[in-house]
């Protein structure tokens, strides 16, 4: 019988998702988008043209502005793939946050236990009394505005699910027989949680950091429309739609569209490769379909 490993087993069964295959498609095109912002720009994202302000696109028979120009001038396509590029950096750096601070605090809880465990928990439940939007909120007014506050804001408000996630997987882990074999031979701490519970967690942490991805983007799309993330210039999708916020009642509906639809397809890819990633490391699922 040929033998499949689990990386091979896992993306036999994404490959035969078409959800998750259309997911992955999504944002590949996004990323490659995002890396070849430079090329593929048909202008200065930031280049203004106060004499060509607020003109509509292809439909129009504008062939110099595919999608059209906002308030400014500027090229609307070109804010929209160089926003990629912001807009997945804040979206992925966030959630890297979020995972580095609640899986750390979830493994020590789980494998610790005790007053450990109640203090992280605790903190854990506080956290979770707020609102994720609102605690950012908070957290920015503490940090200050600014894209790089917003990714950090971000970052702590996800830490919480992942450490409760990744406690419940390190309790389910570390009553195993090898785990309490590394502790009878003297195995430091560190070395035990590191090469015996950090790999048997890391399939949840895999899928729901990127099914926090697309949500990552639009809590920092929310930042930037109040203000708090990307700050003007910046072509960063929420701060887009918080430029074109005055520009809707006009009837120039595609200096948002256009943004929002970025934004809606991005957090579409990222949901639909996670939720594939869920049923493939799934071992209920596993053989099915």
């Amino acid at each position: 019988m040929r033998h499949y490993s689990f990386a091979s087993d896992t993306m036999r069964s994404l490959r035969r998702n078409k959800a998750a295959m259309l997911g992955l498609i999504i944002i590949v095109l996004f990323v490659f988008m995002a890396i070849f912002a430079d090329k593929m720009a048909p202008l200065n994202p930031l280049a203004q043209n106060l004499s060509n302000n607020l003109k509509p696109g292809f439909w129009a028979h504008n062939t110099k502005n595919l999608l059209g120009t906002d308030e400014f001038g500027r090229d609307l396509l070109s804010r929209i793939i160089f926003g990629s590029r912001i807009s997945l950096t804040v979206g992925f750096i966030a959630v890297l946050i979020g995972v580095l601070l609640g899986a750390t605090f979830g493994i020590l809880a789980g494998f610790f236990g005790g007053w450990i465990d109640e203090v992280i928990m605790r903190t854990v439940d506080v956290m979770f009394s707020l609102p994720s939007i609102l605690l950012a909120i908070v957290i920015v007014a503490v940090l200050g505005r600014g894209l790089d506050k917003a990714m950090i804001a971000i970052g702590i408000t996800y830490a919480p699910q992942i450490a409760r996630i990744v406690r419940s997987e390190t309790l389910s882990v570390v009553n195993n027989e090898y785990v309490e074999a590394a502790k009878a031979i003297g195995t430091p701490s560190g070395t035990t949680m590191w090469k015996h519970i950090l790999p048997n967690v890391l399939s949840p942490i895999i899928v729901y950091g990127t099914l926090s991805i697309g949500s990552a983007i639009l809590d920092a799309a929310a930042l930037g429309f109040l203000g708090l993330g990307a700050q003007p210039p910046t072509p960063e999708w929420g701060a887009m739609l918080a430029d074109s916020f005055h520009s809707i009642t006009g009837g120039y509906w595609w200096v948002e569209t256009f943004p929002g639809i970025a934004i809606a397809l991005t957090v579409l890819g990222f949901n639909l490769l996670g939720d594939g990633l869920r049923d493939a490391i799934d071992p209920r699922l596993r053989g099915k379909g």
